[in-house]
């Protein structure tokens, strides 16, 4: 998938496309980025990581819980036929068997709020008052689904967020990211950025924080400043956090950037630090929505690891919520639930190792994985 091979602007772009582009674009994002989460920028910088590539496996990438939940929320969206009660009970039960294959690297606040759910909580009070963007990395799904109602868009938003966060800092960047997907997925193009800035300033008008980010968003867009300097902008001059409003907007921001070019999107995205794997996801879906995955370059897909969610096993995906889409009958791919355990140990075994890595000079660890 080469710039060459991007769809025709002219052409009418599918529902499945944009699936499988929020799809792939999602899982190789993540995995793009997870080898590095927690880097300052500076040290991705020296170990010469920023020219991106799979590192994490072999020369394979992995996936983590930003790309295993947007598809859990598709499956779940699917299955529930446009009924937003019988959504949220449809991915309350798989977040459940989700935290029975050990996963790792899983968020305190969507652990607390999983546990919250197997001890009987109901999905409506389940979540826990985190800002964390464990719902915006998922969000994206809802926006591609319900690209022409924004009411809908955003009951399934809220819905989808407060299953694990309540904080309406996490719910507000969850209906942020699904409002930017619905951009995407409506053939949105830069001329109309205020356009969509305003909407994003609507869904909270009286939040002064995000009024001032979106603000900022706004001027860094205006003046092209880089997407590093747009993360300073935020205080996030090191390594961009995982709070919502840090985290969300450098996605967005990298996303309207270097609208039309997936590549750019993210890796300006990930070379900005801190938690790559979910920026990455975010700011992967994003990109990979407007260019209906054409754009995301070969090499990359064909380097992620075949578990839990192959490329083909997204594109089975894809074609099933697209025939939901269209009010059709749709067989979605079996979720790989009883393969995640040994997959999920040996995955933790290759984050451990990654983590006693950190504990060498960065020279040396330049010199192990190049």
């Amino acid at each position: 998938m080469t710039s060459s091979n991007r769809p025709d602007p002219a052409a009418e772009i599918t529902p499945q496309q944009r699936y499988r582009g929020l799809l792939l674009g999602t899982a190789v994002g993540d995995a793009l980025g997870l080898p590095a989460e927690g880097l300052p920028r500076e040290t991705i910088r020296r170990l010469g990581w920023d020219h991106w590539r799979h590192r994490l496996l072999f020369g394979r990438g992995m996936l983590s819980d930003d790309t295993e939940h947007s598809v859990l929320l598709a499956l779940a969206l699917l299955e529930a036929d446009g009924n937003p009660d019988r959504f949220e009970r449809l991915l309350a039960w798989k977040l459940r068997w989700w935290l029975l294959g050990l996963p790792a690297g899983i968020g305190l606040g969507t652990g607390r709020a999983i546990i919250k759910l197997w001890l009987g909580f109901p999905p409506r009070s389940s979540g826990v008052g985190s800002a964390g963007n464990g719902a915006a990395m998922r969000s994206a799904v809802i926006g591609v689904a319900f690209a022409k109602d924004l009411h809908r868009l955003r009951v399934f938003s809220e819905r989808g967020a407060r299953i694990t966060h309540t904080d309406r800092r996490a719910q507000t960047a969850a209906t942020a990211m699904a409002i930017c997907a619905a951009f995407a997925a409506n053939n949105g193009h830069p001329e109309m950025f205020p356009i969509l800035i305003r909407g994003l300033a609507a869904i909270d008008p009286t939040d002064a924080e995000w009024q001032l980010t979106l603000s900022k968003l706004a001027r860094g867009l205006s003046e092209q400043s880089t997407v590093a300097d747009f993360a300073a902008a935020l205080g996030q001059e090191k390594a961009v956090s995982g709070y919502a409003y840090h985290s969300v907007p450098v996605a967005l921001y990298a996303f309207m950037r270097h609208f039309g070019n997936y590549a750019r999107t993210l890796t300006t995205a990930l070379d900005c630090g801190g938690d790559t794997d979910t920026v990455g996801a975010m700011a992967g879906a994003l990109a990979g929505i407007a260019g209906a995955g054409e754009d995301i370059p070969e090499d990359w897909v064909r380097g992620l690891a075949p578990e839990p969610c192959s490329p083909a096993f997204l594109h089975g995906l894809a074609r099933a919520l697209a025939r939901g889409h269209a009010g059709e009958p749709a067989v979605a791919p079996r979720f790989p639930w009883v393969r995640r355990l040994p997959r999920n140990g040996l995955f933790f075994g290759v984050v451990l190792f990654h983590g006693l890595l950190r504990l060498l000079p960065v020279g040396l660890r330049r010199r192990l994985i190049p």
